[in-house]
């Protein structure tokens, strides 16, 4: 083997100042979007279940810097990669401990045995905890890992190995993701004698630096900052509280009156109030996203190329970019952001011209007034910061070429899990990027693989698959980037999605928050922030 790829390297304020502390606590309030489906984040795909436990309770083998794209060690300290690419040896950190809560007390440290446990239930249908609590993992599937993992071995109790089929270029960074956090197998075992083995999605317990303490759908999570935690540098927070409110305005109130420090996606009429605060601060980026439109292409008429090239030219981008983002987005053309390396600049927009549109309709013989859903997303996004009044144009738009759309919303994790079933004619939905590689686009969103994950507009074309898992399997970049190109002419051309807008993220805090780091993975992460007194 050759060392190529070693890295050494309280609901609001006032219920916390009630408890009797024996020093001035350390709290934060983050104001947050909509309730996560649950706590296990490999069974999940969104930023908001990923917030409420990956980047909390959990970490995961690599990691990535905090406000980077950077791979950095996490609970493997170091690691190696064999000469073809298809072994990788980790060497597990000691001295790292699992949460100890009232429903569970570890009687050892993360070992061997936890990455064994993690990984085995996702490859293995048959396993004894999957058996008992039946579960998907899309994530993992999406990207085709549970195909890719040849074998899992444990080598010894602070050593595993993961042999691959066939080499992926982006290994490390993906085993950084928030879906391969890192699960107790003791805990499991717990779960799976009492019968309880569901537990592990409702009462989380990680190594991460913050401890689950309890949730109130729709109100608030609870977590106490880690004592033991082994960065405890990290930990400067000793209660971390969710008040979940999916009304961007009322948040933006919350912060301002100060019943939380920080919160995401404000309503775009409202950034320069919120800049003119004085005890505010509204940092921004670039975001590393796209919201878009997407078909689905089992349900007629959206089978049909023409009905999804016409549908796509009814689109009004610009219209619903200054309505919609405000200023605070670019239109999209691609099925990925420009700043995403391998992004192919030649590629154009049909352009939105209604009257082609309507004729092709009707020469794909798609009758006036024929009915289709199109489903809106019950939250703000980074990629979208008001599904609900993009899918009211989209509706307008598409009345003026003779189809008339029913908009359809559900509850954010209904929402995803019908989407995922295929129940929507047409959905608004988005991404922000995962790892930094182009396969978490073209591979995660419109891979075959990934059809019943992520994949929302069902869409599998062979020749498109072939060049993006071709891609994945070389380390050359100019040679990956050639392929992911001709991928994307593909995309554009067979038209399974119409990319609408890139948006600017913007994160408003209080000026209070100190070190907080803006992802460029559109989670939200609080190790490390600590809020002055």
């Amino acid at each position: 083997m050759r060392k190529n790829a070693v890295i050494q390297a309280m609901l609001v304020a006032g219920l916390i100042a009630s408890t009797s502390v024996a020093h001035a606590a350390s709290n934060l309030v983050y104001c947050s979007e909509g309730s996560p489906a649950g706590f296990d984040p490999g069974l999940y795909t969104t930023g908001t279940d990923f917030d409420a436990s990956a980047e909390t309770v959990f970490n995961r083998l690599t990691q990535f810097e905090r406000g980077g794209t950077a791979v950095t060690p996490g609970l493997a300290e170091k690691w190696e990669v064999s000469e073809d690419g298809l072994t990788y040896t980790f060497h597990l950190r000691p001295d790292v401990k699992f949460h100890s809560t009232e429903y569970f007390k570890p009687s050892r440290e993360f070992n061997a045995d936890d990455v064994l446990f993690t990984f085995g239930r996702m490859l293995d249908k048959e396993h004894p905890f999957r058996k008992a609590y039946p579960t998907e993992f899309p994530y993992f599937t999406d990207m085709g890992m549970d195909a890719n993992i040849a074998k899992l071995e444990k080598v010894d109790e602070r050593t595993v190995r993961f042999t691959l089929n066939e080499v992926d270029a982006a290994f490390v960074q993906n085993l950084a993701m928030s879906f391969a956090s890192i699960q107790s197998a003791e805990y499991a075992e717990q779960l799976l004698k009492a019968g309880k083995a569901a537990d592990i999605n409702q009462k989380p317990i990680g190594t991460g630096p913050f401890v689950f303490k309890r949730y109130q759908k729709d109100a608030q999570i609870r977590f106490t900052g880690n004592k033991d935690y082994w960065q405890p540098d990290d930990v400067r927070i000793d209660n971390l509280i969710f008040a979940i409110n999916t009304d961007a305005s009322v948040r933006m109130q919350k912060l301002k009156a100060g019943e939380c420090q920080i919160t995401v996606y404000p309503n775009p009429a409202d950034l320069d109030s919120l800049k003119q605060q004085a005890n505010l601060k509204v940092p921004e980026q670039a975001g590393f996203n796209v919201g878009y439109l997407a078909y689905n292409t089992e349900h007629k008429p959206f089978d049909q190329l023409e009905v999804r090239q016409a549908m796509d030219m009814a689109v009004n981008k610009q219209a619903i970019i200054k309505a919609v983002y405000q200023g605070a987005g670019q239109l999209a053309v691609n099925g990925m952001p420009p700043t995403q390396w391998s992004y192919d600049e030649t590629i154009e927009d049909a352009g939105y011209d209604p009257e082609k549109a309507r004729q092709m309709l009707r020469d794909a013989g798609v009758a006036e007034g024929t009915e289709l859903t199109l489903w809106a997303m019950p939250v703000q996004r980074p990629y979208n910061p008001n599904a609900k009044l993009m899918a009211e144009m989209l509706q307008a738009d598409w009345a003026k070429v003779g189809i008339k759309a029913k908009i359809v919303s559900y509850e954010w994790g209904e929402y995803n899990q019908r989407a995922k079933a295929g129940e929507h004619d047409a959905l608004l939905i988005g991404w922000t990027g995962d790892n930094g590689d182009p396969d978490n686009w073209l591979g995660v969103l419109y891979g075959c693989d990934a059809i019943g994950g992520n994949n929302y507009g069902r869409w599998c074309d062979a020749q498109y698959d072939a060049l993006i898992k071709k891609a994945k399997t070389l380390n050359d970049k100019e040679q990956r980037s050639a392929l992911y190109k001709q991928a994307q002419q593909i995309l554009k051309t067979q038209v399974p999605i119409t990319p609408i807008a890139h948006s600017t993220v913007y994160q408003p805090m209080s000026d209070k928050v100190q070190d907080f780091k803006i992802s460029p993975f559109g989670l939200v992460s609080f190790y490390g922030v600590s809020v002055a007194k």
